[in-house]
């Protein structure tokens, strides 16, 4: 029985030295606990921010208005929120959004449109006090919007374990290699697409990704059971790795807007038929644009 703790205690410690852990969770309760926090971290208040990132790519001032497009029917929100049960991207890419100063955030999500509407119909009843000043026309439009996907996000138990247990064998390579089993890599790759709600335009794309080493099966299995749940723990390393993602993904696109150049089609314009002729089409526009074919009329 000695032995076989030694052999855990053991196990343990290479893993964790491994891995670059230093600090195992405490058990007391600690407000801005650094252990709790993702990269969206921090507040906004407007154009000013306090505590975010430093990894966060900031703009001197912002590009237009921006609205969060979160498609819920989609598989990864499914597995997002039942899988994993973590809240929608929508309130951190907000967070982040609002800290980086690139885009003035706008509320199109419909909660949020309810409150509006509900306020105005409140106005309308008559029940408001007088200069609540609830009248029409005071919505700021939103000029582009952001749609968010989760591309894919991958727990991996990894050959760590494994690979040492084969190295030291016997009972301890035994410990060891369950142990490894518990050692998870987590990784998630995150989309963002930037829309412009006017012409429809797709702007911008960008993909982002994180991966992190999760040591917390580690606790259940060396007999602590000072952690709690650690069910629910295992849960938030998923959760700060996708964003991360999410974070890097935005990162990619400020810093692809910073050059950014509208693309033209020459001669025709957008929506104007396109270069690329086909027989039969409508009747080719009075300016031919260089290299491109001549419609048959």
């Amino acid at each position: 029985m000695k032995s076989l703790v030694i052999a855990k205690a053991t196990a343990m410690a290479a893993l964790l030295v491994l891995g670059g852990c230093q600090n195992m969770p405490g058990l007391d309760m600690q407000m801005g606990s650094s252990s709790a926090k993702t990269v969206a971290t921090g507040s906004a208040a407007g154009s000013a921010s306090s505590g975010e990132s430093g990894a966060l790519e900031r703009c001197d001032s912002p590009l237009g208005t921006v609205s969060l497009i979160e498609n819920v029917n989609a598989g990864w929100y499914t597995v997002l929120t039942g899988e994993y049960r973590l809240p929608p991207t929508a309130n951190l890419l907000r967070l982040l959004v609002q800290q980086s100063n690139c885009f003035v955030v706008v509320e199109r999500g419909a909660a949020g449109m309810n409150a509006m509407t509900r306020e105005r119909a409140l106005m309308q009843s008559g029940e408001m006090r007088g200069g609540s000043n609830f009248g029409r026309g005071q919505m700021v439009a939103s000029d582009y919007g952001l749609s968010p996907e989760i591309v894919f996000s991958n727990n991996d138990a990894g050959g760590l374990g494994s690979t040492l247990g084969g190295l030291i064998g016997g009972s301890r390579g035994r410990v060891v290699a369950n142990l490894g089993a518990n050692l998870q890599t987590k990784e998630a790759s995150a989309l963002l697409t930037l829309i412009d709600n006017r012409s429809g335009v797709q702007v911008a794309a960008a993909e982002g990704s994180a991966s992190k080493t999760d040591f917390s099966g580690l606790l259940e299995l060396s007999g602590s059971r000072g952690g709690g749940n650690i069910g629910g723990y295992t849960r938030t390393p998923q959760g700060k790795v996708i964003a991360a993602a999410f974070m890097d993904s935005f990162n990619q696109m400020v810093r692809s807007l910073r050059s950014y150049k509208a693309q033209v089609v020459q001669g025709q314009g957008l929506g104007g038929g396109g270069r690329l002729g086909v027989d039969g089409g409508a009747a080719p526009s009075q300016t031919s644009a260089p290299g491109a074919r001549t419609r048959r009329k």
